[in-house]
Order: C-alpha cells, then sequence, then structure tokens
C-alpha cells in the first residue's frame, strides 16, 4: 500500500478563482497522485487548469473546519502557479498534472512537482492535532459507517483531545461534534 500524505489541496478553476479541500494525496515515486471523487470541484479544477498547490500544514482547525463547510481561510498568490497557497501552510509544494488515469468514482491526476517551499518551523507532533485530523476524516464517512464504530472512533480520540488539546484544538473539535451531532438528528 502506497503512503498517503494528509495536506490541503488549492486549486482554482478557469477563471482563476480558488478552492480549497482536504485531501489525502498517494505518493508515486518522486509524483503524488490527487484522487477526488466524482463529482468535486477539485477534479473539475484539476481538468480546467492542470495545477494544484499541497499546503502541509499543522493547524488542525483548516482540517476540521473544512469538512464542516468553513472554507475562508486566507491565501497568497504564488508566482509560479495559477494555484494559491494558504497562509496558514508551513510548507507547500507546487503541483503540474502529468497525465490522468480515468476511474469511475476517482480519477487519478498524477502530478510532478515543479516546486517546493517552506514558510514557518514544525515545532513537533501534538496527539489532539492528530485526533482532529483523525476525526475529520471520520466526519467525511457519517455516511459510510455505522454509528457504532463511528462513536467508538470518536471516543478513543476524545482521549487525546482531553488530555493533549490547546484552544485551536478543542475549537477544531468543537466544530466536528456539531457536524456529527447534525447528522444524526437529520438521520
Amino acid at each position: 500500500m502506497p503512503m498517503i500524505r494528509e495536506c490541503i489541496v488549492t486549486t482554482v478553476d478557469s477563471s482563476g478563482r480558488p478552492h480549497i479541500a482536504p485531501l489525502g494525496l498517494i505518493e508515486d515515486g518522486e509524483e503524488w497522485i490527487i484522487a477526488p471523487f466524482r463529482p468535486s470541484t477539485t477534479l473539475e479544477n484539476l481538468r480546467a487548469t492542470s495545477y494544484a498547490v499541497a499546503n502541509y500544514t499543522d493547524d488542525a482547525r483548516l482540517f476540521a473546519g473544512l469538512v464542516t463547510g468553513r472554507a475562508d481561510w486566507p491565501l497568497v498568490a504564488l508566482k509560479t502557479t495559477p494555484a494559491p497557497r494558504l497562509a496558514a501552510a508551513l510548507a507547500h509544494a507546487e503541483l503540474v498534472v502529468t497525465h490522468v488515469v480515468e476511474d469511475q468514482q476517482r480519477p487519478r491526476f498524477h502530478c510532478k512537482v515543479d516546486r517546493v517551499e517552506q514558510h514557518a518551523p514544525f515545532e513537533g507532533f501534538n496527539r489532539a492535532r492528530n485526533a482532529v485530523l483523525e476525526c475529520a476524516i471520520l466526519m467525511t464517512r457519517l455516511r459510510m459507517l455505522p454509528r457504532e464504530k463511528i462513536d467508538q472512533e470518536i471516543a478513543y480520540l476524545a482521549i487525546a483531545i482531553e488530555k493533549t488539546a490547546g484552544e485551536a484544538e478543542r475549537e477544531a473539535w468543537s466544530w466536528l461534534m456539531e457536524k456529527r451531532d447534525a447528522f444524526y438528528k437529520d438521520n
């Protein structure tokens, strides 16, 4: 199984309007594969422009925010690619699509890394940030997994939140719990 790197991907449409999405990039030797589900804005933007930016961040609020409908995050224009980067990125990689392998559910956009830049130091791991990331991924699977599985996973992840979270992680966690509660209230 290949390595998957969780990051925030920024793309633009043909008019230059940006889109931000949390995605797992699939390692493919020196390249990365972006495999967005159909239908998705990321997929349409990659078809329209063939550029993306992989944003590497340790701000858990970005992942939680994006999966809970909070899509307005500060962006920084880049000189060498049409897609912007996140202002909160510790680093970013500019990606150019080299070819596409079509698939009914998730086409695979093979991308070469054109440029990498660092913006801030990585200051270490935090269990609560990792728990928020895992919970954010879990929230994208509410329709696919049984509630019992969701509840078990959340109970385990909540331990890291209780023991190691700062203010940002607690805020992100609250957004995710609001999403979960709203989903089960309506379903």
